[in-house]
């Protein structure tokens, strides 16, 4: 019997962890085991409440022709994109100590496999084997210490992203690797050291099936994951997860239930434990993802598809509880408008109008329904938004070459430039406490006028009052992520929708 030496105290582990019942399957992976002859055994748990994993493996080395460390895995075929958070727990013992995602062809421990690799003392690399008993090569990355590392498959290519939390990724790809299409897929921890354990916690994890490279638009959809987010800590959790396509969680002013759009009806979800319910919104079953609801809650605005106006949208807005007769706010044959928030005293919606061959942003008074138009560019303006003091909308738009975000005045005088790197922004959200900006941004090589399905994009946060922006989530989404007003009441938490293949 071997004397254990642990680098990290199990027992401050377990501590008010409130681990699930042991079985097979362990959150979003089948089984784990130790690759390799290791000296001492490893473990894996999930935690169950706050979606994240601790791993502890020993093991002397994943190196020449050998490997030793703990697996956590699953299998996949085909493309993906693995993506996990992770902090070394304890100051390690060897500095080689290593964590990350490896993917194997299969559980022995000579095999071909590619491994996106974190050290404990900075060194990132993209390992690979590529015959069984292979030497083992690697592709240095020029980042270090990274606490965000992201495996993603591409056919032949494999490609290792990494980031400090809040930053941009860092890319190594190779090409030269023998992997099936039949895989395994997984987190591990070798110690670098046959006498200990080391312990890495792993949060965020998501293993996304990407949509096929020829997807259609508007035709092809693919699953969805209703998120919340901590924004302060950038700590996610997945509410809701569905084979069906949903979209555009807003959170209701009570602070329980958020409201999303799937199939053209509206859904209410709560936050913690309950049932998901439809909402009844009448003879308007043919709805957007552009449902807004006033500040103080009591309706709500949708954009319906009208099959007797051309399949054109249009405004209206009923109670927010739904069972109630919507009421038309555009007129037909208007033009399409998508709505994207409410004045602050319920008197008007602000949209984005098709209105004399141009995409603009302007309000609607309810009762009236006279239009004001705030914007007038040939380029895109588009969701506009109002702080909760009702001094300024927020919007985007694409007149100065990329999507950016903008600033207005309620009447729409003094519009003033936010944001200017090199992504395409979108969906500016004025959180309640109306101190940051929330907004998601696309990669910079899509066509600055669209917010596509299924990219890699980022969730980003800036002061109300303007500043650099950063990184508060790494995603796969766009059209459909964060459309409308999603903060939590207390300013505390965003919603919004990733995607992958079921």
């Amino acid at each position: 019997m071997h004397l254990i030496k642990y680098a990290f105290s199990l027992a401050i582990i377990f501590i008010g962890w409130d681990f699930a019942e042991a079985q097979t399957k362990i959150g979003l992976f089948d089984n784990h085991l130790d690759i390799g002859e290791v000296k001492n055994e490893g473990f894996a748990q999930y935690h169950k409440i706050n979606q994240t994993y601790t791993v502890g493996g020993s093991g002397g080395n994943m190196w020449f022709d050998q490997d030793e460390f703990q697996y956590l895995w699953t299998t996949i075929q085909g493309d993906f994109i693995v993506r996990a958070e992770l902090e070394f727990l304890g100051k390690g013992v060897d500095p080689h100590r290593k964590a990350g995602w490896i993917i194997k062809n299969d559980l022995n421990s000579d095999t071909p496999h590619v491994n996106a690799s974190v050290h404990g003392d900075g060194l990132t690399a993209l390992q690979y084997r590529n015959a069984i008993k292979g030497i083992t090569e690697e592709n240095i990355s020029t980042d270090s210490l990274p606490d965000v590392i992201q495996l993603e498959r591409r056919g032949s290519t494999f490609i290792m992203s990494t980031a400090k939390f809040g930053q941009p990724f860092v890319e190594v790809k190779t090409s030269n690797a023998s992997i099936k299409n039949q895989v395994y897929i997984g987190l591990y921890v070798c110690a670098h050291n046959a006498d200990i354990v080391e312990v890495v916690k792993f949060r965020n994890v998501r293993i996304i099936r990407p949509a096929a490279s020829d997807f259609k638009p508007y035709s092809d959809y693919i699953g969805s994951n209703l998120e919340i987010m901590e924004v302060s800590t950038g700590h996610r959790k997945i509410l809701y997860s569905t084979a069906n396509t949903i979209q555009a969680p807003n959170w209701t002013p009570d602070g329980k239930h958020l409201i999303y759009n799937g199939g053209g009806r509206l859904y209410k979800h709560p936050i913690s434990e309950g049932k998901i319910s439809p909402i009844n919104t009448g003879f308007t079953i043919k709805n957007n993802n552009d449902h807004v609801l006033t500040f103080d809650g009591s309706l709500m605005g949708i954009s319906n598809h009208n099959e007797d106006d051309n399949n054109q949208s249009t405004l209206y807005y009923l109670r927010s509880e739904g069972d109630s007769i919507p009421v038309r706010v555009t007129p037909s044959g208007a033009g399409d408008s998508y709505l994207h928030g409410w004045s602050p005293d319920n008197s008007k919606m602000i949209f984005t109008g098709n209105r004399n061959g141009q995409f603009d942003v302007y309000t609607v008074d309810i009762n009236t329904g006279v239009e004001q138009q705030l914007t007038e560019q040939k380029t895109l303006d588009d969701g506009a938004e109002y702080s909760p003091n009702g001094k300024y909308i927020f919007f985007n738009s694409v007149r100065s070459g990329k999507m950016k975000l903008w600033r207005m005045n309620a009447d729409g005088e003094n519009q003033v430039q936010l944001t200017d790197d090199e992504y395409n922004d979108w969906f500016p959200h004025v959180s309640p406490d109306q101190k940051w900006i929330a907004f998601i941004s696309f990669p910079k090589d899509i066509d600055p006028s669209d917010h596509p399905f299924y990219k890699q994009c980022l969730l980003r946060i800036m002061p109300f009052n303007g500043g650099t922006p950063r990184i508060i989530g790494y995603i796969y989404g766009g059209q459909g992520t964060i459309n409308v007003p999603s903060w939590s009441p207390d300013s505390k938490f965003i919603s919004f929708v990733t995607n992958t293949r079921f």
